[in-house]
């Protein structure tokens, strides 16, 4: 009896936080969903953690804890670049070094298994520097490939079309393309225009999955970390995940105004108006949510015994830093935080929006003879 061929998906992307990861849970789920026995795979990682005195790609190890086959880690992150790696390379190449490592973890990780997603790093020519680019990777192998393209037309076309040539030169068939992060208001026209572009360009449009604000927003707890900042009280809420930033520089009567659910204040510690003004609002707010996600009071000035007493009674998380306003205000519009194991709440969003808004059958329709 003739076996069935692996179903070997290879996830690259136009370029970094095209959603990648978003992307590759949500397909391990809905092909997990079709009883298929799937794996997964990053072979080339450059943000890493140690566990267990390994080098593990972060989306090796989300994965693997997500969908408990983290026992397979060192298979599923192969190679992992740190710190003086590319330099060292350059300077004594071994791409058959890398590349038996990749193969080898590879065969390991589908024996017993009819399924794999692969996740690439960034677009097409990412890893180049070390003969491991994702076309590199994708046709040592096998894979078929899906690139990740963010909402846009006229760009997205021009940006697959530049990663496709990669793959083409590398003879990586290309399943089509996701578009990702689609702007509500735009989802219909780019679906039905960047499709029929597409289209006349021989790419399958697999999916269009519109924005979802809650798989970029940070807990207050993630917020601390990256910046740093000192918890003054509500360790108990420091999951409390943050939709909205507003910077109270303004009169409490105008700035009340903008507060909505899961709103992260900005103030100085002296702004004692301000902060009871937010904490009056979050008491007699109705909502299903919280209206005051955290408080962040910056000029590392603490307010007095008495507001801070006000503050853990409410137990909204409220953190302290010596920056000033803006300079903190700067930092958190430019955070980055990826999906990690905690964030249950984004990891069920993702599954969903693949189910509903990707074409699962399609992809693996390209896999059966």
């Amino acid at each position: 009896m003739k076996s069935k061929p692996l179903i070997n998906v290879f996830v690259s992307s136009i370029g970094q936080n095209a959603g990648k990861t978003t992307i590759s849970l949500g397909l391990y789920k809905a092909f997990q969903s079709c009883r298929a026995r799937i794996t997964f795979m990053k072979p080339v990682g450059q943000e890493f953690v140690n566990v267990k005195g390994l080098n593990v790609d972060k989306d090796s190890r989300l994965i693997g804890r997500v969908y408990h086959i983290h026992k397979n880690l060192k298979d599923m992150s192969p190679v992992t670049i740190g710190r003086g790696f590319t330099e060292a390379y350059i300077v004594h190449p071994r791409p058959q070094k890398l590349q038996k490592a990749i193969r080898e973890a590879f065969q390991r990780l589908i024996k017993n298994k009819n399924a794999i997603i692969i996740e690439g790093t960034g677009h097409s020519g990412v890893g180049s520097v070390v003969d491991c680019s994702n076309a590199d990777v994708a046709c040592l192998l096998g894979s078929k490939v899906i690139i990740i393209a963010e909402g846009g037309i006229g760009r997205s076309i021009d940006e697959v079309m530049l990663n496709k040539a990669m793959f083409d030169l590398k003879g990586v068939e290309l399943l089509g393309v996701i578009v990702n992060k689609v702007r509500p208001d735009k989802y219909a026209r780019i679906k039905r225009v960047l499709g029929k572009g597409l289209k006349a360009k021989g790419i399958d449009l697999l999916g269009v999955i519109p924005m979802q604000p809650m798989l970029i927003a940070p807990t207050i707890n993630q917020i601390r970390e990256r910046l740093g900042l000192l918890a003054l009280c509500g360790e108990d809420a420091m999951n409390n995940r943050v939709r909205h930033t507003i910077v109270a520089a303004m009169e409490p009567h105008h700035m009340i105004h903008y507060l909505k659910e899961k709103t992260l204040l900005l103030t100085s510690g002296d702004r004692v108006d301000n902060i009871s003004v937010a904490v009056s609002a979050h008491l007699v707010h109705q909502g299903p949510q919280e209206m005051i996600s955290g408080i962040i009071l910056t000029g590392n000035l603490t307010p007095s015994v008495q507001i801070m007493e006000l503050l853990k009674k409410t137990k909204i998380p409220v953190l302290m830093t010596n920056n000033d306003t803006y300079t903190v205000a700067a930092k958190i519009e430019h955070l980055i935080c990826k999906i990690q194991e905690s964030d249950k709440d984004k990891i069920q969003e993702a599954t969903r929006l693949v189910k509903r808004y990707v074409c699962v059958d399609k992809i693996l329709k390209r896999f059966k003879t």
